[in-house]
């Protein structure tokens, strides 16, 4: 997602490295990288032009503090490149600023939110997502069918609703704009409180489908127009958005398929151009991938810093913070089992692709821009693996004999070498959140891991130990700046959530051999039986 944005950003920064003063000359060189960047991404001529004249105005315009005092009277210094960064921050964000999060939604009465589009930008889909997200936060959506003219769209919407289990109205043979009125009076005597209509779509955009919606708003009073359009398609996203905004009017934008785009220039552009901002973004295919858009964590992520706060929401809807605590105490206490990294990989995979989370963390953008792939399916394998063991050798992987890694490979249908690869991967990381668990650092400050420091007793130190593992993160040149290499996540080169290191990303460190387990204690076993024939002829002799 947005490779094509960010990398103009990307080359600034590191252009910027180093310097001890912002001339003209220089800023116009980064400059240039930027305005490429946003013009191949699909940026809209006018708002590039008009966006590096901003920032080439305060970057020269601004005096520049280069030591700062923070909240606790500390001494913090701040470079050109720091201050470049937040100023194509700040730009940013005002660009794309959504003002309100989300819909406002009526205390009373019903609030009723028109969806339009063209056929084919995920309309439909997306007002089931809405419908769910409503639900979520305790309203009682109704979903109106008023796309009468695409093949199935009344049962796609009909399939969404009974997944979601929320009601979808539809009148065979009744036009769009008395279906949305009987559709409100029905909402009314249903007692629900937010009704979405879902109209029609065309291929293109034409005087007769500008008409009809014409005749909706007419005959129903909408509070929210949202505009559902495809973020792949690029600058014609844009056009889209402002041809519907000139000819019905629009309160905001719902960007789908925003995890495929490796532009993102629709998300820039649309509020500046059409006046109405991205209010929501699809982040996937199911019914709950729909977000509302945060202009802070969009511009922080063409800016390749990450996204935390976006993480951490993601996060915290598939992980109850109590179990959070309690697994992150087993983990440091070493009390932590195959078993329970079986769960860690499925909340991980309900969190979304494994790309799209380590976009969100700023250490791994560079890594990526370096061609560093991610493989959701080592996801699959390492849990087929696991699951392929008894729950006594998910406890204790130490019982794991050379038949049984034979036994565990057949069942996952991997390489016996792969199985042992994993155990030993197991192994470190958990050696390593021992060590942890002693000397917390900075991780004290997470749930969990402050109780344990409390606990602690005197080890070696987390910095020391880091420094003893070989080649840091697989892939990443021996670890990342200002975070040491780990072992450990799966997906990146053959680890464990939460760690680094994944399979697919880079070459993952061969495991090596189980001391007293496995093939090796066989190769151990012949070799001492002949050893001692050995030693007998020598007596006899």
């Amino acid at each position: 997602m947005l490779e094509t944005i960010t990398k103009g950003f990307r080359s600034a920064r590191h252009r910027l490295q180093g310097y001890r003063e912002l001339d003209e000359e220089t800023l116009d060189e980064v400059l240039g990288d930027i305005r490429t960047s946003l013009l191949e991404a699909d940026v809209e001529f006018g708002v590039v032009k008009q966006f590096l004249a901003d920032v080439k105005e305060k970057a020269l315009g601004e005096v520049v503090r280069v030591k700062a005092t923070d909240d606790k009277g500390k001494t913090v210094k701040v470079s050109p490149q720091d201050h470049f960064v937040k100023i194509c921050h700040d730009e940013l964000i005002r660009l794309m600023d959504p003002g309100e999060p989300g819909l406002a939604i009526k205390k009373s009465g019903i609030t009723v939110i028109m969806m339009v589009g063209l056929q084919g930008s995920g309309k439909t889909t997306t007002a089931g997502k809405l419908a769910n997200l409503f639900k979520s936060q305790g309203h009682r959506p109704l979903l109106v069918a008023a796309d009468i003219y695409r093949p199935a769209a009344i049962d796609q919407l009909k399939v969404l609703g009974e997944r979601l289990d929320v009601p979808v109205f539809t009148v065979p043979g009744m036009l769009p704009p008395e279906l949305c009125e009987k559709g409100l009076l029905q909402a009314k005597q249903s007692g629900r409180n937010v009704v979405i209509f879902d109209t029609a779509g065309r291929l293109t955009i034409d005087q007769a489908l500008m008409d009809e919606l014409g005749k909706i708003r007419s005959l129903v009073s909408i509070d929210h127009t949202l505009l559902v359009i495809d973020a792949m398609i690029g600058q014609d996203a844009v056009t889209t958005a402002k041809a519907f905004n000139d000819k019905v009017g629009i309160d905001g934008v719902v960007l789908t398929k925003l995890d495929g785009d490796a532009r993102g220039g629709a998300a820039v552009s649309v509020k500046v151009v059409t006046g109405a901002p991205v209010k929501f973004a699809g982040m996937g295919e199911g019914l709950d991938k729909l977000e509302p858009f945060r202009a802070e964590g969009m511009a922080s992520r063409i800016l390749g810093m990450g996204d935390i706060v976006g993480l951490m929401q993601d996060f915290e809807k598939v992980v109850d913070e109590k179990q959070a605590e309690r697994d992150a105490k087993k983990m440091l206490s070493g009390k932590f089992t195959l078993g329970d990294f079986l769960e860690q990989i499925r909340m991980l995979k309900k969190m979304g692709s494994l790309r799209d989370v380590m976009e969100k963390l700023p250490f791994f953008s560079d890594a990526m821009a370096d061609g560093v792939k991610f493989d959701d399916k080592q996801l699959v394998i390492i849990e087929s693996m696991i699951q392929s063991m008894t729950p006594e050798e998910r406890k204790k992987p130490d019982i794991i004999t050379a038949r049984r890694l034979q036994r565990i490979a057949r069942g996952s249908g991997r390489k016996p070498a792969e199985v042992q690869d994993l155990i030993q991967r197991y192994n470190v990381m958990k050696q390593l959140m021992v060590r942890i668990g002693q000397s917390p650092g900075l991780l004290g400050k997470m749930p969990g891991f402050g109780q344990m420091g409390a606990m602690a007793k005197p080890g070696v130190g987390v910095d020391q130990f880091f420094d003893q593992l070989e080649g840091g993160m697989p892939g990443m040149g021996g670890g990342m700046p200002g975070m040491p290499g780990m072992p450990g996540l799966p997906g990146m080169g053959g680890g464990f959530p939460g760690m680094g290191g994944f399979p697919g990303m880079g070459e993952a460190p061969k495991a090596r051999p189980m001391p007293g387990k496995g093939v090796d204690r066989d190769k151990r076993k012949t070799k001492n039986k002949m050893a001692d024939k050995a030693r007998k002829k020598n007596r006899k002799k």
